[in-house]
């Protein structure tokens, strides 16, 4: 079981330490963040945070049974009732199904809570496990793409009434 938190000012601590933690897993698969975002996370954090306010981003952190945090998920470029898809699990959690749950919970809170009508995602080719997430929560290929160099696939989900 998961649980997807809004973010708040408070999970800053905890963020950081796991971005640090995760950092070599995530380079791995996606473009690392570079020195800056550390030494200016909390700037960035704050600044999330004020941009989320205006309700053109919804960021959230994926919390494990235990209480720990262990991944985060997002919804970005939210306009006209379509927003895109982003999200991340620590190399500790991974292969537990949690990125499958919390894609599903956050799928209900965009066409629940946040109205969405439709969700994008992306992810590249060598990163199946990606793709199986987003398969699994009903996602459909729908077009070839180059994401940061490398060959990829772009994913649209509709979204129906929250059951």
């Amino acid at each position: 079981m998961v649980t997807l938190e809004r973010l708040r000012g408070d999970h800053a601590i905890a963020l950081l330490a796991f971005e640090r933690e995760n950092r070599e897993y995530f380079a791995r698969s996606v473009p690392d963040r570079g020195d800056d975002y550390f030494a200016e996370f909390a700037a960035r954090h704050g600044a999330l945070l004020a941009e989320q306010a205006t309700g053109v981003i919804h960021f959230h952190v994926i919390v494990d049974d235990q209480g720990d945090l262990v991944g985060r998920i997002n919804l970005v470029d939210v306009e006209n009732g379509t927003a895109e898809l982003g999200y991340r699990i620590g190399e500790r959690a991974a292969g537990r199904g949690l990125a499958t749950a919390a894609v599903g919970r956050l799928c209900h809170l965009a066409a629940g809570a946040y109205g969405l009508a439709a969700l994008r995602a992306r992810t590249t080719r060598d990163n199946p496990a990606s793709a199986a997430v987003l398969e699994r929560n009903r996602f459909t290929a729908v077009e070839d793409i180059v994401l940061d160099g490398r060959p990829g696939t772009r994913y649209e989900r509709a979204l129906g009434a929250p059951s």
